[in-house]
Parts: C-alpha cells; sequence; structure tokens
C-alpha cells in the first residue's frame, strides 16, 4: 500500500545531484527508482530522512533532472551480484559489469551495508599472510583479519605498492573497490592483475573520478559484503583491497555539503569516524569458516598526519604502511598485531633479524647525520653507511620482492656484508646457526 502512495511523488527541491521529496515509508538506504518527464530513469539511494521529508542521491546526477519527475521507491537497500561467477569480473559502483564479460544479471543478489560481525564469532588473529614485500614480511608482518591503512601522499607509488601485495599475497581471493580512479589507475590493476596470473580470483568494484559520487560511496559497502560472503559461506581467506580512502571522505563531504549538513573539523562530516569504523570494522577472522584482510591506501593532504580522514583512521585501525620517497618507512610503520606471529608461525631467528636491522639502521641514519654535518666518522660508522645503503637498495625497495625465508638469509647475508658476529649483539645460538660461515665484513 506505501508502495502505491509513493509511486509517483513530484520533487520538491534539486540540489546537485541531491533530490528532496515528500514521502511516507522509505527507509535509510533504500533504493528508488527516479522517473524522468521525458521517460528517462535514474536509481537513487535515500541518503537522509528528515520526518516525511526524504533526500535522495541519483546515480546518474540531477542534470536534466526536473520537479515533475516521479519516484518509486524499491522497498530494498542497494544490492550486489553473489556467486562464483563474479571472479574476474570488474563491476561499477552501481553494481552493474563495467567489461564486456556474460551476461549475471540472473544471478542471486545480496544486500550491502549489513553490520559488522557479532564479536563471539571472531577468533583471535594468529596468521600471518605473506606478501613477498620484505618490510611488510620482515617488519610489519600482515596478519590475516588486520585492517590497516597504506599512508601516503599524491604522487607516491602506492597504488604500485598495493597490487604488489595484491598479486603476490597468499590470498584465496581478491576483492578490490576503486573509489574516484583516474582511467589510468584503474587500467594499471586491471593489468596487473591479469598480467600476474591472479585474475581469476579477483573482482573488481570500479568508481572512476568521472562517474557519480554516489557510486562511489557504495564501492566499500559492496566490496565488503562479497568479500565477507565468500569469506563465511566459502570458508576463503579474502584479501580486500581499497584505494583511496581519503576520496571516499571526499564523497561523503561533498553530499553532506548538498544536503546543507553542518560540517566538523575542515568540512568533514561529522561522523567520518563511525563511517570509517563501520567499514573497517568488516575485518573479521570467522569462527569455524575463512577471514577477511583489509588493506586501504588513505593519502595524506600536505604530508599532514593530523589530517581528519588519516588521523581518525589511525585509532581504528591496527598500525599503518607509512610510503614516502618511494619507499616503507620502517620508522613510520606500524603493525600491532605482528607480535602475534613473529617466532610463533615464522622462523626462530625472525624477532631478533628484525630488531637488529632497524636497530642498524637508525644507527645508519644518525651517521648520515654526522657525515652531512662533516663530522668525523669512526669506523664503525663507516659500517653503518654501507650497511644503511644496502638495506635501502635490498628491502626498502617497494619493488624488492622475495619469499620470507629468502628475506630472512638476506638479512643475514647484509649483516655478514657490513659487520663482525661480535658487533651484532644478537643470542650466539642463532649467531651460530645463520650467520653465513664463509663470509665476514673484513672479507
Amino acid at each position: 500500500m506505501i508502495q502505491d502512495l509513493i509511486r509517483h511523488t513530484r520533487v520538491l527541491e534539486i540540489v546537485g545531484d541531491t533530490i528532496r521529496v515528500k514521502a511516507e515509508g522509505a527507509a535509510l538506504g533504500e533504493l528508488a527508482i527516479v522517473e524522468n518527464v521525458d521517460g528517462e530513469s535514474s536509481l537513487a539511494k535515500v541518503v537522509s530522512i528528515d520526518h516525511s521529508i526524504v533526500s535522495l542521491q541519483v546515480f546518474a546526477g540531477g542534470k536534466g533532472l526536473s520537479t515533475d519527475a516521479g519516484v518509486r521507491f524499491l522497498g530494498h537497500q542497494q544490492q550486489v551480484t553473489y556467486s562464483w561467477n563474479i571472479l574476474g569480473r570488474i563491476f561499477r559502483g552501481s553494481g552493474e559489469p563495467l567489461d564486456d564479460g556474460p551476461d549475471i544479471s540472473t544471478e542471486p543478489q545480496i544486500e550491502v551495508g549489513g553490520p559488522t560481525v557479532n564479536p563471539t564469532m571472531r577468533v583471535l588473529p594468529q596468521k600471518m599472510i605473506q606478501t613477498d614485500v620484505p618490510m611488510v614480511d620482515l617488519f610489519n608482518c600482515l596478519v590475516e583479519s588486520q585492517k590497516i591503512p597504506i599512508f601516503s601522499v599524491a604522487g607516491e607509488p602506492y597504488n604500485d605498492l598495493l597490487a604488489r601485495i595484491g598479486f603476490q599475497a597468499d590470498a584465496d581471493i581478491l576483492v578490490f573497490g576503486g573509489l574516484g580512479l583516474i582511467f589510468d589507475d584503474y587500467h594499471f590493476f586491471r593489468t596487473q592483475f591479469e598480467e600476474h596470473g591472479v585474475f581469476h580470483k579477483t573482482v573488481m568494484f570500479v568508481n572512476l573520478a568521472s562517474d557519480p559520487i554516489v557510486e562511489r560511496l557504495s564501492v566499500p559497502d559492496m566490496v565488503l559484503a562479497v568479500a565477507e560472503k565468500f569469506a563465511v559461506e566459502e570458508n576463503k581467506r579474502v584479501l580486500v583491497l581499497m584505494t583511496d580512502m581519503t576520496a571516499y571522505a571526499d564523497a561523503m563531504k561533498e553530499v553532506a555539503v548538498a544536503m546543507e549538513r553542518i560540517p566538523a573539523t575542515r568540512g568533514y562530516t561529522g561522523d567520518l569516524y563511525t563511517q570509517l569504523a563501520k567499514r573497517y570494522e568488516k575485518a573479521c577472522d570467522f569462527k569455524g569458516a575463512g577471514s577477511v584482510t583489509i588493506l586501504t591506501v588513505t593519502t595524506m593532504p600536505g604530508n599532514d598526519v593530523t589530517h581528519p580522514v588519516p588521523d581518525n583512521t589511525g585509532y581504528i585501525t591496527e598500525g599503518q604502511f607509512y610510503l614516502h620517497d618511494g619507499v616503507i618507512d620502517p620508522f613510520g610503520s606500524l603493525s600491532r598485531l605482528k607480535q602475534r606471529v613473529i617466532g610463533k608461525v615464522t622462523r626462530e631467528d625472525h624477532s631478533q633479524i628484525m630488531n637488529t636491522m632497524i636497530r642498524f639502521y637508525a644507527g645508519a641514519t644518525e651517521a648520515e647525520r654526522k657525515q652531512a654535518m662533516a663530522f668525523e666518522l669512526s669506523p664503525f660508522d663507516e659500517k653503518l653507511l654501507k650497511f644503511g645503503g644496502l638495506f635501502r637498495e635490498r628491502f626498502m625497495n617497494i619493488r624488492a620482492s622475495m619469499p620470507f625465508n629468502a628475506a630472512l638469509d638476506a638479512c643475514w647475508q647484509t649483516l655478514a656484508e657490513c659487520f663482525e658476529p661480535q658487533e651484532l649483539l644478537m643470542k650466539q645460538h642463532l649467531v651460530d646457526k645463520y650467520f653465513p660461515k664463509q663470509q665476514t665484513a673484513a672479507a
């Protein structure tokens, strides 16, 4: 009965891509069809309800709409296609296929944007996801069910790093979400997944910079709904990749401005933390099932970590990878869950190697400062300088790639090229077992 009453509702106001109508019985997040007087129709999503005034964000934009347009509410939230047939496919933020693949309109649909998992169904993180990226695997392990961002700035190769982790990670399923991507970036991700042989286990949801803002807001929810379904029902280890969450927050801000909401810090919405946390908390290791691990990119305008988006993100997530000057900074990066796997599911020397390498690299940066200020360098400073150069070249470069145990062996080899065994200050039984026998710093 309600559907009949509000089938043709006159539009009260059009502000940008947002329209307001007077209607009863609509629900927040519900989809509607906006039927223009020329016969064209477009999907819209309920984004706000104020008594009987309903605000909808029109997917195709408000351009060309008339106040004589009609609105028909569909009675359900946004849905996304879910089946094994979506693997190897690319979808828009509206859920429609972006590629030229077979028709899957008859496949099952699932609703997006549901609640996070019951805490009693969560398992404590205890499994590592190997990425073959040394600065991740060795120094800030990626743990199953972790939620962690890549903090960076515009112009840095953060998409290269995200794609590399995606096609090298030992995950069963990849679910990618592109938020406001330029076409070159979209093509880059697609090409990388295809060339490295993981496209068959990947599903992509892409919102291009030229696409409607409301679709950008839908992408994370669709990505996470699909990821959760694969984890729970198919017992899969799912890795979610999304870039860029700052573009997502900017889209929320743009919609809020159109709706005349009172802005908070730097114009962002007052519920920014809640909206980000609602998505990040989908990361979970499910009891008796699979897991969802979330890795995102969060750009910091002006390299300002106090910017509202990275600032709020830091309170929600379990660490961050800090990418600047083309390398992952070991000092700015942190994985709060790494202690749950280091030495437990990794080799016995992992903890000692991690601490020793960072200790010597910190010494190398100090020696570089002394050198820059023309202070006299000691013989040990010279060794530190050599070590610092090798460490950046072999480990910090985001294109460095090696299996986990090979990376540990490379650490021992690097230490042997720069220092004597007694200079390492490591547990002697580990030095005796792993230090290269035929090579010393003097050699």
